[in-house]
């Protein structure tokens, strides 16, 4: 009992900053995931990560109320960055969305419960099997158990806000994360754009065509069939995404352990 009493702030301490990974991440916080499930996980991956780092003994008081605190952001930190570039195949797809048509019909995504376009759905479910085909949850786990080699449970973090440089790498990420889902959608959006540029000049040489019956279609045609020639790009192009996610991921944990980014 006395050794349940000394290790288990240190272990509470552990299990508040991975389920507040696994509660922003992506597919671990989905909705469809039992939270008895989440639970589970997080106290065995705790259990894990206990056995392996080294462990001392803490006294409840307040500067443990404060340590909380700071796990907790940790945790919620570092699933924000996973699923801020997971929003970007989102983004991505109501760009595309709003060029195709497809906008006025937005769908319930299941795995956040959320209105989103429905090619922006088709963009995050193909993004969601790609990542766990490639055993990205798995490097979800392995970056969690990893991130106590860079942040120990005796850190600073609170400190580095003060810095301002906790701020600046965050919207740094944020327009990171819209220039990528321009560039994703920007082959499907410019060739939807020639095509109402086409439409436009038809409207001029022949007026008597309805463009607005006849446009709406031929967007849709046309917005398809590319959608089926780049959709073989699709591994290629998340792969270099997850790479970038699973970098600013760790210049997160560079920036709280006081290195630079």
């Amino acid at each position: 009992m006395e050794w349940i009493l000394d290790y288990f702030p240190a272990f509470l301490l552990i299990f508040c900053r991975i389920t507040a990974f696994f509660v922003t991440a992506p597919i671990f916080s989905s909705r469809n995931i039992p939270v008895l499930f989440k639970i589970g996980l997080s106290s065995f991956i705790t259990l894990l990560t206990a056995s392996v780092i080294e462990v001392t003994p803490m006294v409840l008081d307040g500067q443990f109320i404060i340590a909380i605190a700071k796990e907790t952001l940790i945790g919620l930190l570092l699933g924000f960055i996973a699923y801020l570039f997971f929003t970007v195949v989102q983004i991505a797809g109501s760009f595309v969305d709003m060029q195709i048509g497809f906008s006025m019909a937005n769908i319930i995504n299941p795995m956040t419960g959320t209105q989103t376009p429905v090619l922006g759905n088709l963009y995050y479910m193909v993004g969601m099997l790609l990542f766990l085909a490639s055993n990205g949850h798995h490097m979800f786990i392995k970056g969690i158990l990893k991130s106590y080699q860079w942040i120990p449970l005796n850190n600073d973090t609170l400190a580095r806000f003060q810095e301002g440089n906790l701020t600046e790498f965050l919207i740094r990420s944020l327009s990171e994360a819209f220039g990528l889902a321009l560039q994703m959608s920007a082959p499907l959006v410019v060739a939807l754009f020639l095509v109402d540029v086409g439409l436009g000049i038809l409207a001029r040489v022949a007026p008597q065509f309805n463009i607005f019956v006849v446009g709406i279609p031929i967007k849709i045609i046309v917005g398809l069939l590319l959608l089926s020639l780049f959709v073989t790009g699709f591994p290629v192009l998340f792969r270099e995404l997850f790479t970038i996610m699973m970098r600013e991921m760790e210049n997160l944990l560079r920036l709280l352990a006081g290195g630079k980014t």
